[in-house]
Order: C-alpha cells, then structure tokens, then sequence
C-alpha cells in the first residue's frame, strides 16, 4: 500500500510566508486643503499613557467652555479696526471725538462767561466817596438854614460785598445857638447781590411797618425811589417833621433825610413845611447823584 509522499517539515525558526498583497482601494483618494483626511473629523488626539507606579498623573489644562478655566482679561477691550480703509476712517473718527470734546469745552466756557456777566454788579459808575459829605449837595437848604455845619461826621466802608459813604450835618438858621433841623445821607454799593426786591419790599411798603409815615413813588430818578414823610406838629409848638427819599439805580442805593424837632425849649417855632422839604430832597438827590459818579 503506497502513502503520499510527505512535505517536507518548514524548520522552526523559519518564519511564515506573507500573504497576497492587498488590493488597492477602487477610488484614489481625493486632495484636500484640510491637514486632516477628512473635513468632518476632528485632529486625533493624542493619548496620554497611564501613568506608572512612580509617576505623577498629568494636570489637566483648561478645558473649553469653562469660564473660571480662562486667563483674566485686563484693560478695555480692543475695538476692532473699521472695515475698508481703516486708516481714513480711524482718524474720521477720532477727529469727531476730538471736534465734540472741544465743542463741549467751547459750551462750558461760554456758560460760565454768561453767568458771570449776569451775575455781575450793575453799579451804573457809581463810587462811594471817603467823604460823602464833601461830596454831596445840600444846597437847597442853605436859604432856610443859613447857619453851616462847619464840621459834619462822615464814615465810609470799602468791602468786596458793598461799599458805603455816610455823611451826617446839623442845619442852624441865622442867630440859633441849637440845631433846628438834621440831614443824612447814605450812598451803598451793593456788589454781590441787587437789592432790588429788598429795596422796593422796605421802602414801597414802609407805611404799613411804621404807622403815621405817607410813602409815594417819585418818578425821574434812578429805577425807582419813593418818598415817606411825617409831620405830627399839627399846628402847634411841639412836634417833628420827617422826609426821606430812598433812591434805587441798578445796584446802588441812595438815601437823603431831614428831621426837625419843635420844643417848648426851640427857639425855630415855623420849621419848612413838609412839601418844601420833599422839593429840596428831590433837587440835592438829583444834583448829589450826579456828582457821585465816576
């Protein structure tokens, strides 16, 4: 009975024989601008090797989406360049910031120049003498009162909120030891604020503050003046005669009084009559005024 021939036995150390090739892939792969082989998959990411016995595992880094994982961000944020011609542009703008910044000063400036004109002392070039009463007229009354009061008192003030000039004189008549009568006047600056709705609450009204006293307007001097008067002689020996003319101009105010005192003791028994006296006031206002004026 014959028995196939054998193969002969492969050795042991000689390795296997390889296979058939393999085939190529029917469609050649396409080129692509992408590093990896496909637009849909993602970069492979490299796994680390499980650390050993002796090795420290690696920290993990910053993972995306995790908003306390990011670096801090300081300063203002970068505005992005303006699109097409972004140098034309940038200087555009910042020339319009800089033309609205200098607009805004201009404005301010101007607010501040207006307010200080309105605010400002409308003193009508008026002073306010050392010596009011070198300065000032009374001469309508030196046909009654021919007796000078040859050393009259007088003040003055100089502040930056208001000046002031006082004169004080006592009027005689001819062979009178005694005063009859006395004259005040008072010139103020007021340079921080207008008096004007003082002026006009005090004087306008002065009547309904102190009983028996007449107040009138008088018109043609200054913006406004008034004159109050009171006589309580009646006829008789005793008694007194009082005038004041307050005058307001702007900022500045004005006040001329006469006073006259009867007794049983005074020898000037016929004192000038109450419209007398406002016609004299009126005339040495005027003339006084005048001449107070730079």
């Amino acid at each position: 009975m014959s028995t196939p021939p054998q193969q002969p036995a492969q050795p042991a150390d000689r390795p296997p024989q390889p296979g058939p090739p393999a085939q190529p892939p029917s469609v050649p792969p396409q080129p692509t601008a992408y590093p990896y082989p496909s637009p849909q998959s993602a970069p492979p990411v490299p796994q680390a090797s499980p650390p050993g016995p002796f090795q420290q595992p690696a920290m993990p880094g910053p993972q995306p989406g995790n908003p306390y994982a990011q670096p801090p961000q300081y300063g203002p944020p970068a505005f992005p360049p303006p699109a097409g011609g972004g140098g034309a542009a940038g200087r555009a703008v910042l020339w319009a910031v800089v033309g609205a910044v200098v607009a805004s000063a201009a404005w301010a400036a101007g607010i501040f120049l207006i307010g200080a004109t309105a605010n400002a002392a409308d003193l009508r070039g008026y002073a306010a003498p050392a010596d009011l009463c070198s300065r000032a007229d009374y001469g309508s009354f030196k046909d009654e009162y021919t007796a000078s009061d040859t050393t009259p008192t007088h003040s003055s003030l100089k502040d930056a909120a208001l000046d002031e000039s006082y004169c004080s004189a006592s009027l005689k008549k001819s062979g009178s030891s005694y005063a009859g009568a006395y004259l005040s006047l008072q010139i103020d600056l007021h340079k921080k604020t207008d008096p004007a709705a003082e002026f006009t609450a005090t004087w306008k009204n002065y009547e309904r503050t102190h009983a028996g006293y007449d107040v009138g307007a008088v018109e043609d001097i200054g913006d406004e003046a008034y004159l109050v008067t009171q006589d309580t002689t009646s006829g008789t020996s005793s008694g007194s005669r009082y005038a004041t003319l307050a005058v307001r101009e702007g900022w500045v105010t004005y006040t001329m009084s006469y006073s006259a005192y009867l007794s049983s003791y005074d020898s000037d028994k016929d004192p000038p009559k109450i419209d007398e006296i406002s016609d004299w006031l009126k005339t040495d206002t005027r003339n006084t005024l005048d001449r107070l004026k730079d």
